[in-house]
């Protein structure tokens, strides 16, 4: 006859094998502590929306811009005096944001102007301006090289939109003195020479023996384009 004590072994062995199957057979009790934020994973958890660039302390590259490609998002815009204003605010952003854009941008500058412009294109709130603007930017696509290269890019842009309206067109050389943003340093047409951060020369933006009708890096010819 089997004893009380053995009895009990195998009904705690017993339990503890039926545990150990159910453990196996739902996943979500596989789950463990994420040794850097402390959450805990599990099938369906934390672990989808994991990315190495969450990780305090960690230097990895960011995660790539999304939704820069696309049709237009808002609806049109019916009130004329709505969309004036909103259209005199928006060329001011726009023409400060290139007038103070790097000389000399990384390639990470470079592409982040240039998602912006077509994040634009798409989120404008005026529905019709920004189909406009997604056509110019297939015709144009956006310069990014340079403080110079960008600015002058958007400048033509706008006197394409200037000529549709029938307006008179800015004379680009005068961006900076039209676009002051009072921030009192490195202008377009600044006469000062500009310097890197070893007083080094370095390319002035406005070097008449600069081609601006070129890329600084690819060499591609600046404000071309065709459908």
């Amino acid at each position: 006859m089997i004893s009380r004590f053995a009895k009990s072994l195998f009904i705690i062995i017993f339990a503890i094998f039926i545990l150990a199957m159910l453990a196996m057979l739902h996943p979500p009790s596989r789950a463990y502590i994420d040794p850097w934020t402390g959450q805990l994973f599990g099938e369906g958890g934390v672990e989808k929306t994991w990315h190495p660039s969450n990780v305090p302390g960690k230097d990895h590259p960011p995660m790539p811009v999304v939704g820069v490609e696309g049709g237009v998002i808002m609806s049109k815009l019916g009130n004329e005096t709505a969309k004036a204003a909103l259209g005199r605010a928006t060329w001011k952003l726009l023409h400060t944001m290139t007038l103070r854009f790097p000389e000399h941008p990384t390639n990470d500058e470079r592409e982040a102007l240039g998602s912006y412009f077509h994040l634009t294109s798409r989120l404008y709130p005026c529905g019709e301006c920004a189909a406009e603007f997604q056509e110019l930017l297939k015709e144009f696509p956006p310069q990014t090289s340079s403080r110079r290269a960008a600015s002058l890019w958007l400048c033509a842009v706008h006197n394409k939109v200037n000529k549709r309206l029938k307006k008179s067109e800015f004379d680009c050389a005068n961006l900076s003195s039209e676009y002051d943003c009072g921030c009192g340093d490195d202008k377009l047409d600044s006469a000062s020479p500009v310097t890197g951060t070893d007083n080094t020369p370095q390319l002035d933006p406005v070097d008449l023996e600069h081609d601006p009708s070129k890329d600084d890096i690819t060499g591609a010819g600046l404000i071309k384009g065709g459908r």
